[in-house]
C-alpha cells in the first residue's frame, strides 16, 4: 500500500516523516465507493444516507456506536459469487466474519451454503433453518460434543484438522451408526502476503496437517481405511485478506499433486478440492481487491490446467467468502466526544466506541477509512487520529486519516467495511456494551443483533 507525503502539509502533517500517510482527498465529502457499500449516498444536505435512511436518524433510533448493515448489498455479494462460480461449485460463507440468524435466513434464501467452526456458530446456523447438509463444521480442536452434534444434526461435511480428530471423529461416527463426509485441511507451505496472524497455510503455525514429511499422505491413508469416513476432498485455506491469487495458484499445484498421489497409491480420485477463503476487501481507497467473477476465472483455470497436467479429473471446487461478502456491506457509526489538537503531531478524534467494537486496529493494525457523515463540511483537512473511549493507549479505530478541521463534539462520524470480524470479535472490555447491528433495506430499519444492556452484563455475573 503506497504512503506518500503531501507536498502542501495539513494541519500538524508536515512534521510526519515522509511516507507515513496518504495526501487528503480532493473533497473529503466525497464517498469513494470502493469503501462503502452500494446504496450509500449523501443527501442534498450532505448526510449520509444508506439503505433510503440517513444516519441522524438511525443515530437517533439506535444509538451510537452501531453497526450499519446494508442488506441489499450483502444480498448482491452473495448472487455474485454464486454467478461467478456457477453451478459446477461451492460456495461457503465463513460465518466466523459475523454471524447471526438473519444472516443464516439470507444466506439460505440467496442459495449459499455454510461454514461454522464452534458449537455457538453451528447453533445459530440451525436455529435460524439452515439445512444440515449445507453446513460445513471447521476448528482445530473441536470438542467431541460439537463433533456429535453437528453428527446428529447431519452436516454436509466435517474438515479434519489433526491425526488425532481423525480418530475422534471416526470414533463418534462409529459410536453413532453413521458414515460422516469429511475432507482433510492440509498446509501447503505457501505464505501468503498478509499478517503473520491470519497466515495459514505455512507449517510453523495450528492449522492443519502438512503436505511436508508425507503427513498428508499419511491421513488420507489413515481415513480411507475407516469405514465410518468418506473421504470427499482435500481442504487448503492460505490466509486472509489476500489480494494476489499467485499463492492460490501454488497452493492448488500443491494440493493437485496430492490428489494425483491418491490416485496412484490407493486408486481414488477425490471428488472435491476445497481452496478456502481469504480473499481481500478494500478498507480504504488504496486496497483493490478483485472481483468475484475474476477470481472465480483466475481459480478455474488454475486447478484446470494443474489436473489435466496430472492427469485427473477436475474436481468439484469449493470457496469460503466471509469477508469478501460481509466485509464490504456495513459501516460503524460513532459520535464524536472529544477533539485534541496535538500541536506538531495530529489531532485526536475521541468516540464513543474503540477497541471493544473494532479490535482489528489493535490486533493486526489494520487500516481504514473514516468520514463525516452527519453533515457536508467546507473546512480544510486536518490530519486525525480517531480512537476510543477505553483505558488503553493502543485504543485506535483509525490509525491515520484525514477529516474536516472544523469536526466537533456531537458529530457522527463512519468507519466503512467494518462488517467483517468486528462484530464477530466484539468484547465487553471496561464493560463496555456490545454495539446493536441494525440492517437496513428499502427506506426501513431493523435490529438483527440488539445492544447489550447493563442487566445482560449483571446477568452473567453470579457473585
Amino acid at each position: 500500500m503506497s504512503r506518500s507525503a503531501h507536498p502542501a502539509g495539513p494541519r500538524h502533517a508536515d512534521v510526519l516523516p515522509e511516507g507515513h500517510y496518504t495526501p487528503p482527498p480532493a473533497d473529503l465529502n466525497a464517498l469513494d465507493p470502493r469503501v462503502w457499500s452500494r446504496t450509500v449516498s449523501r443527501d442534498a444536505d450532505g448526510v449520509v444516507t444508506v439503505g433510503g435512511l440517513d444516519v441522524k436518524q438511525l443515530a437517533d433510533d439506535f444509538g451510537t456506536p452501531a453497526y450499519i448493515l446494508d442488506e441489499d448489498d450483502f444480498r448482491a455479494r452473495c448472487r455474485a459469487w454464486l454467478g461467478a462460480f456457477g453451478e459446477g461449485a461451492d460456495v461457503f460463507y465463513a460465518g466466523k466474519a459475523f454471524l447471526s440468524r438473519a444472516v443464516v435466513r439470507w444466506l439460505h434464501e440467496e442459495g449459499v451454503n455454510l461454514d461454522v467452526c464452534s458449537g455457538g456458530e453451528l447453533a445459530t446456523a440451525l436455529a435460524a433453518g439452515m439445512p444440515a447438509e449445507r453446513i460445513a463444521l471447521h476448528g482445530n480442536n473441536k470438542s467431541t460434543e460439537e463433533i456429535e452434534r453437528a453428527m446428529r444434526e447431519g452436516v454436509g461435511r466435517i474438515v479434519l484438522d489433526s491425526f488425532q480428530e481423525i480418530a475422534r471423529v471416526a470414533h463418534i461416527a462409529e459410536r453413532l451408526g453413521t458414515r460422516q463426509r469429511v475432507q482433510i485441511r492440509v498446509t501447503v507451505g505457501v505464505e501468503a502476503h498478509t499478517h503473520e496472524f491470519i497466515a495459514t497455510a505455512h507449517e510453523d503455525q495450528k492449522f492443519g496437517i502438512p503436505l511436508a514429511g508425507g503427513q498428508a499422505a499419511e491421513a488420507v491413508r489413515r481415513v480411507l481405511k475407516l469405514e465410518h469416513l468418506e473421504l470427499v476432498g482435500i481442504h487448503s485455506h492460505i490466509g486472509s485478506q489476500i489480494f494476489d491469487t499467485s499463492g492460490f495458484e501454488v497452493a492448488a499445484h500443491r494440493v493437485v499433486g496430492l490428489l494425483k498421489q491418491v490416485r496412484d497409491e490407493h486408486g481414488v480420485e477425490l471428488p472435491e478440492i476445497d481452496l478456502g477463503g481469504g480473499l481481500g476487501i478494500a478498507y480504504t481507497p488504496e486496497d483493490d481487491p478483485r472481483e468475484p467473477h475474476e477470481i472465480a476465472e483466475s481459480l478455474g483455470e488454475i486447478v484446470t490446467r494443474e489436473c489435466a497436467s496430472a492427469g485427473l479429473a477436475v474436481p468439484r471446487i469449493s470457496v469460503e467468502p466471509g469477508r469478501a461478502i460481509v466485509g464490504p456491506t456495513a459501516f460503524t457509526l460513532y459520535e464524536v466526544g472529544t477533539v485534541k489538537p496535538l500541536h506538531g503531531l495530529r489531532t485526536y478524534v475521541s468516540v464513543d466506541g474503540g477497541m471493544s467494537d473494532n479490535i482489528r486496529t489493535a490486533l493486526y493494525d489494520a487500516e481504514y477509512s473514516v468520514a463525516l457523515v452527519s453533515r457536508r463540511s467546507d473546512a480544510g483537512p486536518m490530519l486525525a487520529r480517531v480512537v476510543g473511549k477505553h483505558c488503553e493507549s493502543g485504543d485506535i479505530v483509525v490509525r491515520d486519516a484525514f477529516l474536516p478541521a472544523d469536526l466537533a463534539p456531537g458529530d457522527l462520524i463512519a468507519v466503512p467495511a467494518t462488517g467483517a470480524y468486528c462484530r464477530s470479535m466484539a468484547s465487553n472490555y471496561n464493560h463496555a456494551l456490545r454495539p446493536p447491528v441494525v440492517a437496513v433495506k428499502d427506506g426501513e430499519a431493523r435490529v438483527i443483533v440488539r445492544r447489550e444492556t447493563e442487566e445482560d452484563l449483571l446477568r452473567l455475573d453470579v457473585g
